[in-house]
C-alpha cells in the first residue's frame, strides 16, 4: 500500500512539473495555444489546491479551520469562476466558444476535456490521488499529441488520434472508476460527508466549504435556518422521512431486518436533519453511505443528480455537456463497462445484498431553468442512442440480481430553500405542515376513491380551458373484488407527502391525448406539452419550447422518452393532496414545484416502467388487506421470457393541476359513469373534505 502511495505521488510530482513547463512553450500555434496554456493554469491551480487542503486539514480530518466566511466565499467562487453564467460565453467550457475558437471537432472535444479536468476540484477536496493523477496524465498525453505534431509537421494531430486517446482513457480506467462509485454506494466506510455531517460544526455554515461544491447563500441561509430551528422541529423532519422510508419495506411486504445499509441522498445546507436521520436509521441497524453526485462524464447520467451536491453554478453548463458520452460511447465500450459491472458485484455480492436502497431528500424554490439547444454540444448518434438504452437495460438486469428490487425499498421527501423567495420561512413551516398531514383521514378518503375504481372498466380524463387532454385509461378487471383492488393507498410512506391512489394501468384500450400547458420534469420545462397514446404506448410527441419541430422532439425524446423509440404508460395516479395544491397557489410557486409534491395536486401519468418495475412478484397490501394485483401490464410481464423487452429504466411523472382538469369520470363495464372530479372538485360522496382546503 505504501508503495502504491509513493508510486501515484511520483506519478503526480512528474505531470505537474511537465504542466510547469507549458507556460513558457509556444511550439503550439494558435487557435490551440491559448486553450492549453489556460487549462495548464487551472491544472497548476488545482495542484496548489490539492497542496493546501493536505497541508490544511487538521487532525481531525477538516479544512476550513481557521477561515473567515468571507475568505472561504472568495476561495469557493474563485474555484467555479470561469463556468458561471456572467463569465461562461468567453469560457472554453462553453462548446459554443470552443467550437468558434478551434474549429467543430477539436472545439467539441477539448471543451469536453475541460469539464473532465474540473473533477479535479472535488478529488483534491476528498484526497482522491489516483484520480486527479490519471486525468493530469490524459490532458498530458492530449498535450503532447499537439505539441509534437506541430513540431514536426505544423499542424495540428488529426482529430481521430485525440479521440483515440480520449476512448482508451474511458475504458482503461472504466474498472477503477466503477468499482470505486459501487463502493461508495454499498460499503459505508465513514466515507468524507458522513465525517463532515457526525463531526462538523453544524451550527456554523462554514463547514459548507468543507464539501468542495459549490456554495451560495441558498445553502448558507438554509443551513442556519435549520440551525436556528428547535430540536423538536429537526426530529419531526427526520423522523417523518426516515419513517417513510421503513414504512416503505412494511407496506412492500419486504424485510428490513435483513438490510444493514442505506443510502443518503440530499442538497447542501440540510446536515442537521441528515445527522438525526443518521441517528435514526442507526436505531434500525442501517448504517448510511452518502457519495457525491458525479462529476466525471465516467458517471454522469444526462441531467440527473444522483447523490449529494451543493449549488449548480451554471445549469446550462451541465445541458451542454450532458452527452458528452459521444466522444467514446460505442458496443465495445458499452460491452466493456458491463464487463466490469459484472465483475465489481460479484466480488462484492454479499455486500451489495445488504443494500436497502435511497433516502432522498430534494429541494424546491430556485428560478425555473430553461435550456438552450446548442448545435455545438455533442450529441448522440441514433447508433448511439440505440446503444444507450441497450446498456440502461443490461446494465438494470445486472444491478438487479445484486440488489434485488424485490427486496430493496426508497423514500423520498422534498423542502423548499430560501431562493424561493421572501415568503421562505412561511413556506417551510406550511411544506412541514403538508408532509406531515393526517395520512389516516387521508387513507380513508383515498379508499373511498379505490372502490369506485375497482368497479370502473375504464377512466376518462378531460381538460378544460386551454388544456386539450382528452384520454382513456384502461383497468386492470378484478377476478375477487372481496380481496383484490387495483389501485394502491399512498399515505406517506416512500412518497412524502401524502396525497395519491396509483395503479398500472392496462396499456390496450388505454388511447387519447395528454397535454399540459406547462410542466417541470427533472428541472427542464416543457411548454404545451402533448403526448399521444395508442394501447399505452407513446406514438407521438411534441412541445413548444422551440421554434423547429425536429427541436421540440429531440427535446422530449432525450429527456423523457430517455433515446427509446416509445414507452409506455406505467402510471396512472389521482392526487388528493388539495392542501399542498392551495399552498402552492397562495404563493404562486407552481413552477418551482418538485414533482414529489406536484404529482399529488391532480392526476398524474408516468412514462416509462410501473411504480413496480422488479418487485411485480412481490404481494403488496393496501391497509385495508386488499391485495394490489395490478402491479404489471403487457410490456413489464415480458421479463419472464426477455427482461431487456421489460424494463426502460425510466419513470417520468406528469401531471394535469387541478385547474387545468375538466373532468376525470369512472366508467363502468355496463357503461355507467362515476365523477370522482368535475372541474377541479372532488364530487365523489365521501371525498369533499378535500375541497376544503380550496376555500382557505
Amino acid at each position: 500500500m505504501k508503495n502504491e502511495k509513493n508510486f501515484i505521488t511520483q506519478r503526480y510530482q512528474l505531470a505537474m512539473d511537465r504542466i510547469r513547463e507549458i507556460g513558457n512553450e509556444t511550439v503550439i500555434q494558435a487557435p490551440f495555444l491559448d486553450y492549453f496554456q489556460k487549462i495548464s493554469n487551472f491544472l497548476l491551480e488545482m495542484g496548489s489546491l490539492k497542496e493546501q487542503l493536505e497541508v490544511r486539514r487538521t487532525q481531525d480530518g477538516f479544512v476550513c479551520k481557521a477561515r473567515t466566511m468571507e475568505e472561504l466565499q472568495k476561495e469557493n467562487r474563485a474555484l467555479y469562476e470561469d463556468i458561471l453564467p456572467e463569465n461562461y460565453k468567453n469560457s472554453y467550457g462553453n462548446p459554443v466558444f470552443s467550437v468558434a475558437t478551434m474549429g467543430e471537432e477539436y472545439g467539441r472535444i477539448l471543451s469536453f476535456l475541460y469539464c473532465e479536468l474540473r473533477s479535479l476540484i472535488v478529488s483534491a477536496f476528498e484526497g482522491e490521488d489516483y484520480f486527479f493523477v490519471v486525468r493530469l496524465e490524459l490532458f498530458l498525453e492530449i498535450y503532447h499529441s499537439f505539441y509534437f505534431s506541430y513540431e514536426e509537421e505544423m499542424k495540428e494531430p488529426p482529430y481521430e488520434d485525440i479521440r483515440q486517446i480520449v476512448y482508451w482513457f474511458f475504458s482503461d480506467y472504466a474498472e477503477e472508476e466503477i468499482e470505486n462509485r459501487i463502493i461508495q454506494q454499498i460499503q459505508p466506510q465513514g466515507d468524507f460527508a458522513t465525517h463532515i455531517i457526525m463531526n462538523g460544526n453544524l451550527d456554523n455554515p462554514e463547514y459548507l466549504f468543507e464539501f468542495g461544491e459549490y456554495i451560495t447563500a441558498n445553502e448558507i441561509e438554509t443551513s442556519k435556518y435549520i440551525a436556528a430551528l428547535p430540536q423538536e422541529t429537526v426530529r419531526k423532519m427526520a423522523d417523518t422521512y426516515t419513517e417513510g422510508y421503513r414504512k416503505g419495506f412494511i407496506l412492500g411486504n419486504k424485510d428490513i431486518t435483513r438490510k444493514k445499509v442505506v443510502n443518503i441522498r440530499y442538497t447542501l445546507g440540510f446536515e442537521r436533519v441528515v445527522k438525526q436521520a443518521i441517528e435514526n436509521f442507526g436505531a434500525m441497524n442501517l448504517k448510511p453511505t452518502i457519495y457525491r453526485s458525479p462529476v466525471s462524464a465516467f458517471h454522469k447520467n444526462g441531467m440527473s443528480k444522483i447523490g449529494y451536491y451543493g449549488a449548480n453554478p451554471n445549469k446550462q453548463y451541465d445541458f451542454d455537456h450532458k452527452e458528452d458520452k459521444a466522444l467514446f460511447f460505442d458496443k465495445l465500450y458499452m460491452n466493456r463497462r458491463l464487463e466490469v459491472l459484472k465483475k465489481v458485484y460479484e466480488k462484492n455480492k454479499e455486500q451489495a445484498a445488504l443494500f436497502g436502497g435511497p433516502a432522498v431528500i430534494e429541494v424546491f424554490g430556485e428560478e425555473p431553468f430553461e435550456p438552450q439547444n446548442k448545435k455545438e454540444a455533442c450529441e448522440l448518434s441514433d447508433i448511439q442512442q440505440k446503444l444507450s438504452v441497450e446498456y440502461a437495460i443490461k446494465s438494470g438486469d445486472l444491478v438487479n440480481k445484486y440488489i434485488k428490487g424485490e427486496e430493496r425499498s426508497f423514500t423520498i421527501i422534498a423542502f423548499p430553500v430560501p431562493a424561493i423567495g421572501e415568503n421562505f420561512q412561511e413556506i417551510f413551516d406550511e411544506v412541514i405542515r403538508i408532509n406531515t398531514l393526517d395520512a389516516d383521514l387521508y387513507g380513508q378518503i383515498q379508499d373511498t376513491i379505490i372502490q369506485t375504481l375497482d368497479k370502473a372498466e375504464h377512466v376518462e380524463i378531460k381538460g378544460m380551458g386551454e388544456n386539450r387532454t382528452n384520454l382513456v385509461v384502461a383497468l386492470r378487471k378484478l377476478e375477487h373484488p372481496e380481496k383484490e383492488t387495483i389501485f394502491e393507498n399512498c399515505v406517506a410512506d416512500v412518497n412524502i407527502p401524502v396525497g395519491e391512489v396509483f395503479t398500472s394501468p392496462k396499456l390496450e384500450g388505454t388511447t387519447g391525448i395528454l397535454h399540459v400547458t406547462e410542466v417541470f420534469l427533472n428541472e427542464l420545462k416543457y411548454e404545451n406539452l402533448t403526448i399521444s397514446f395508442t394501447d399505452g404506448m407513446i406514438t407521438d410527441y411534441t412541445c413548444t419550447n422551440f421554434k423547429k419541430e425536429d427541436e421540440n422532439r429531440k427535446y422530449i425524446k432525450d429527456n423523457v422518452l430517455f433515446h427509446h423509440e416509445s414507452i409506455p404508460m406505467g402510471e396512472f395516479a389521482i392526487g388528493t393532496n388539495t392542501t399542498a395544491y392551495m399552498v402552492t397557489k397562495k404563493f404562486n410557486m407552481a413552477d418551482k414545484m418538485p414533482i414529489l409534491i406536484a404529482e399529488k395536486m391532480g392526476p398524474h401519468f408516468a412514462v416509462g416502467d410501473t411504480c413496480y418495475s422488479h418487485s411485480e412478484d412481490v404481494a403488496v397490501f393496501n391497509p385495508n388487506g386488499k391485495e394490489i394485483v395490478a402491479r404489471d401490464n403487457s410490456v413489464s410481464i415480458l421479463r419472464k421470457k426477455d427482461s431487456k423487452k421489460a424494463y426502460f429504466n425510466c419513470h417520468t411523472d406528469i401531471t394535469i393541476p387541478y385547474d387545468e382538469l375538466g373532468e376525470l369520470t369512472a366508467v363502468t363495464v355496463e357503461g355507467e359513469r362515476i365523477p370522482i372530479i368535475i372541474r377541479g372538485r372532488f364530487v365523489l360522496d365521501g371525498c369533499q373534505k378535500l375541497n376544503e382546503a380550496f376555500n382557505e
